[in-house]
């Protein structure tokens, strides 16, 4: 059962009908998987200044390590003044604490949206991309022809090109931690925290074709804009406020 109203999934229904639209003549049968893949583009280039901020966030927690080590060091034994420490000196640094998770929150909306249009019966029955129904999960395409038939050929591409971004999130992410002042964190978190980037593809083998169409290019966009917003410091000045 969806979670939102009717009027909803049929606003956003129309939304995705007319980029298809607009597609068709480019993409012929695919054109409804390509409107996913612009709709994600948009919703990605909405978020793009939140990014900015989380990157510019990153790299001033970075910056303040030394700080905030010496303040574990002088307040260690006293958890609320240390708590109360850290936030003071991001405040001064013009740091948020909720930078970094506000670009992944502004995108549920999309995600749920996406899912429950796909999930909701014969709403969005007929379309494809290639032989994949797009509200049809990789189990279906198991079910019918096996990994190697011609739906499956589709989520192996698609699983392919998932787990090539998650590799390399995972080698970037124990690079960063491994750099990172004190090792990056308890040694638990060091090890599992790199795996997360594989969470993209145990959810494209569950969810309908089109949300892992969305994912995976969600997924890609967030790495490469984040390698492009890395090669250079940006501008400090700007603050990293929520």
């Amino acid at each position: 059962m969806s979670v939102f109203p009717s009027p909803v999934l049929d606003a956003f229904s129309d939304l995705v009908g007319r980029l298809a639209a607009l597609l068709q003549p480019a993409f012929g049968g695919a054109s409804t998987a390509a409107a996913v893949i612009l709709l994600t583009a948009l919703v990605r280039l909405a978020v793009h200044p939140l990014s900015r901020a989380s990157v510019r966030g990153q790299q001033a927690r970075v910056r303040l390590a030394p700080q905030i080590a010496a303040l574990r060091e002088k307040h260690g034994k006293r958890p609320e003044r240390l708590q109360q420490a850290v936030l003071e000196l991001h405040a001064k640094e013009k740091v948020s604490p909720f930078a970094g998770i506000l670009p992944g929150l502004l995108q549920v909306p999309a995600f749920l949206l996406l899912y429950s249009l796909f999930s909701s019966g014969d709403r969005m029955a007929g379309h494809s991309l290639l032989a994949a129904p797009l509200d049809a999960r990789w189990a279906d395409a198991l079910g019918d022809g096996g990994p190697f038939g011609p739906a499956g050929l589709v989520y192996l591409a698609l699983f392919a090109v998932a787990l090539g971004v998650a590799a390399y999130q995972y080698l970037r992410t124990r690079r960063e931690m491994a750099a990172a002042p004190g090792g990056g964190g308890p040694a638990a978190l060091g090890r599992v925290l790199p795996l997360l980037s594989f969470g993209t593809v145990v959810t494209a083998a569950v969810v309908p074709l089109a949300v892992a169409l969305y994912l995976v290019t969600s997924t890609t966009w967030s790495v490469v804009e984040r390698a492009l917003l890395m090669r250079r410091p940006l501008p400090a000045r700007v603050a990293t406020r929520a």
